[in-house]
């Protein structure tokens, strides 16, 4: 019988989680090293580029790789033959290590777990608790699968109570197109088959801990109907062009991971779950001789890939743009951002529109500025602030109308597609919404100099801030006549995808 120090756990997933905070798995990096080397679309190439950048510089300046530093989910696996030295229980053991994790001076992570979720949604400022999923197995040692998920990512699961003889492949393809970009492809996707509803999803949240190994299975081929599945499905989400950041192009999932189990004679339960561009997680065992000790990647596993602003981009003075001045943009054309720029996401947009409602004075002012809908990680050293990536802009959607309407914004800088009423009020008012890159943080974090909190300082990572920036780079997304980048850029890709399919078989002929 191996006996688990108490301490020795939970260092154990304080190591883990700081780890994968800064250092992609190098399965994901080789593969992502692969789809920037096919990449033909000039913007989806552009986006990978970024985020490897990103990556490589998180790996040697341990920052993290997003802002957004996730929900802990962890897979435990306890040997029958395992025994205990301490008095936490295993849950407990996870969100000590968890809190340690989060709260580490020279690296803290950003805090994003809200307590009371259907009430007043209070921020528990160590990001516990945790998700924890344990098993009794045989044998006399503890495994740990652990995982840090983005809210992005994991806002675009989907479950389906198919009937048995239903496709899941013509559901996936169905479901896909309508997660948008949130998720910030490329990245994979989780499936579940099976059991019951809540069954199906654990299933696919599972899946997303495995290696990436789609390039290896493509080469030796399929060797049962899951992998055949697998296969399939990987080439027909891919053919449908959204492409890296949504953005259109060639790379949309680098894998597709499946597990499934047994369920009723009337049943296909089938879950998805997508994995972003900061992929994060690691697996590590103990049996009793200690805490895991993970070895860093080598930084040779990152490929040469250095991003740098195009010279084509234009320079923009936030400080003097006006609305005639952004009138000639078009979607697609890439901008760097230099001056006083705003941030506001979900708590301070509530907090806004409810002061309107009731005919309170903003603190701000918000004519002609530009809003990034961002949740930073706090500064450590000499920064001005930690890793500062766009959020999701679609949730923002609800309060377009007031923002650019009733408070005169100029134009909102975020992260994946807008909603048609969002895109229609863009258009009325002869606003622009531009993106920056989900998964290059780091990276966008060193365009910001200062950093200056303006309203709202108990909402924390949410409170209103206002940037001093550099050449931040970004796309114009939708542009003042509401042409979407987010819309054209997927119909272009697919529809070349298709012609080129098309052209090579005729070859082949």
């Amino acid at each position: 019988m191996n006996i688990i120090k108490q301490e020795d756990f939970i260092a154990s997933v304080a190591d883990a989680l700081q780890y994968i905070s800064y250092y992609h798995p190098a399965d994901f990096i080789h593969a992502l090293a692969e789809a920037y080397r096919n990449e033909q679309s000039p913007a989806a190439k552009d986006a990978i580029a970024q985020i490897l950048t990103n990556s490589r510089m998180c790996a040697e300046g341990k920052r993290p790789l997003c802002q957004d530093t996730g929900i802990v989910v962890a897979f435990v696996k306890v040997g029958m033959q395992v025994r205990f030295e301490g008095d936490l229980t295993l849950e407990q053991m996870v969100n000590e290590g968890v809190k340690r994790a989060y709260l580490l001076p020279h690296n803290k992570l950003r805090a994003s777990i809200v307590s009371d979720p259907a009430g007043k949604r209070i921020n528990t400022k160590d990001n516990t608790p945790a998700v924890v999923h344990v098993s009794l197995v045989q044998g006399d040692k503890v495994e740990v699968s652990i995982g840090a998920k983005g809210g992005g990512s994991e806002n675009k699961a989907k479950l389906a109570m198919l009937n048995p003889n239903e496709s899941i492949v013509d559901w996936i393809l169905e479901v896909v197109p309508t997660m948008g970009a949130g998720w910030c492809p490329p990245g994979m996707l989780g499936i579940g088959i099976g059991g019951t509803a809540e069954k199906a999803v654990l299933l696919a949240k599972e899946s997303l801990m495995a290696p990436i190994d789609m390039h290896e299975l493509k080469a030796r081929g399929a060797q049962n109907k899951l992998e055949e599945l697998r296969l399939e499905i990987f080439e027909k989400v891919n053919n449908l062009g959204i492409g890296a950041q949504g953005l259109g192009g060639l790379a949309t999932v680098l894998d597709v991971k499946i597990l499934d189990y047994p369920t009723h004679a009337a049943s296909l339960p089938v879950a998805i779950i997508p994995n972003c561009a900061a992929t994060r997680h690691v697996h590590f065992e103990l049996d009793g001789s200690g805490a895991a000790v993970l070895e860093a990647p080598s930084l040779s596993d990152w490929p040469d890939v250095n991003w740098a602003p195009s010279e084509q981009s234009l320079r923009v003075n936030l400080d003097t743009l006006t609305k005639a001045d952004i009138q000639s943009w078009q979607p697609g054309q890439t901008l760097l951002l230099s001056g006083k720029l705003l941030t506001g996401r979900d708590a301070a947009h509530k907090r806004m529109a409810t002061m309107l409602k009731q005919g309170e004075k903003l603190p701000i002012d918000f004519s002609n500025r530009f809003i990034y809908y961002v949740g930073p990680v706090d500064a450590v050293r000499d920064e001005a602030v930690g890793p500062a990536g766009p959020t999701t802009a679609t949730r923002m959607d609800d309060y377009t109308e007031m923002m650019l309407g009733e408070l005169g914004l100029l134009g909102m800088v975020g992260k994946a597609e807008r909603g048609d009423a969002t895109i229609d009020s863009i258009a009325k008012h002869q606003s622009v919404y531009l993106t920056a890159v989900g998964g290059a943080a780091y990276l966008v974090s060193k365009a910001i100099k200062k950093a200056e909190v303006l309203a709202f300082a108990d909402l924390g990572m949410e409170a209103i801030y206002e940037f001093t920036v550099q050449d931040m780079p970004v796309t114009v997304a939708v542009d003042a006549q509401g042409q979407s980048v987010h819309s054209s850029g997927p119909s272009e890709w697919k529809q070349k995808i298709a012609e080129g399919k098309t052209i090579a078989i005729h070859n082949a002929v």
